[in-house]
């Protein structure tokens, strides 16, 4: 029987393939790729929020995130951290 589950409750059970996941992209030289950096792109990208998915569904969505994915959510990740030190700076006169 498989049960469906919002992905963050999921999370513990995909240790291992977001694990595997991070060690795909170290191999492709992203080294400071992390487990939390792969499930919080997967939450914004591809999952959207936390719907509910079966298990192998969640799994094979990890498997599946590529590169361009990836890297598209890393690219908003800076934009978004630079608007909010510019933010900063304006603020605090820096």
């Amino acid at each position: 029987m498989c049960v469906s589950k919002q992905v963050s409750a999921w999370k513990q059970d995909l240790q291992g393939v977001l694990e595997s996941k991070v060690h795909e992209f170290h191999m492709l030289e992203y080294h400071k790729t992390t487990k939390e950096d792969i499930w919080n792109c997967l939450t914004e990208k591809v999952w959207k929020g936390d719907p509910e998915k079966k298990l192998f569904e969640a799994v094979q969505d990890v498997l599946h995130l590529n590169a361009n994915t990836y890297m598209s959510y890393l690219t908003m990740q800076s934009f978004k951290d630079t608007n909010l030190q510019e933010s900063i700076k304006a603020l605090f006169g820096e």
